[in-house]
């Protein structure tokens, strides 16, 4: 998926449900991660597993990316992958993901993005940030029964303007 420079990014347009996993079992971080990839390695897009998880963990030593209210949004950049692949993963009972906030996480998402692609790259960051902010729209992530309401919920999140 390629990304022109001024296109607005919709969630809805790249989470597939493929890539959505509603029963997480890792009991760790390295756990989460390591489940997390092999969601993303259900791409075609991701042409190296190994390498990826390499590069998220590179990422994570900078900085938790559990951005905290229950929410992680662990991200890469990497010749990994040919282009964005976003997966979302929630974890019922939350693990200790070094959240900023020192709770526990409970929602995933993760991003995979091309080398060279930083500026649509911090363009879905930022509205998975926008999505997760509010917190009705988290509680609502947290109970979906399945994979389609997740979509909606994400898809009926309003543009950032």
């Amino acid at each position: 998926m390629a990304l022109e420079k001024n296109t607005e990014i919709r969630l809805s347009e790249v989470l597939k449900e493929k890539f959505i996993e509603l029963g997480l079992q890792g009991k760790t971080k390295k756990e989460i991660l390591v489940e997390l990839v092999d969601l993303i390695g259900r791409s075609k897009k991701l042409k190296n597993k190994k390498m990826f998880l390499a590069a998220l963990m590179k990422r994570e030593a900078l900085g938790s990316t559990g951005i905290g209210s229950g929410v992680a949004i662990p991200h890469a950049k990497s010749d990994a992958t040919k282009s964005f692949i976003l997966a979302f993963g929630r974890k019922q009972e939350g693990i200790d993901f070094g959240a900023l906030d020192g709770e526990r996480t409970y929602l995933f998402f993760v991003l995979a993005s091309p080398e060279k692609e930083v500026g649509a790259h911090l363009k879905i960051l930022a509205e998975i940030s926008r999505l997760v902010k509010d917190k009705y729209t988290v509680e609502l992530l947290k109970k979906a029964k399945d994979k389609k309401e997740i979509l909606k919920i994400i898809s009926l999140v309003p543009k950032a303007l």
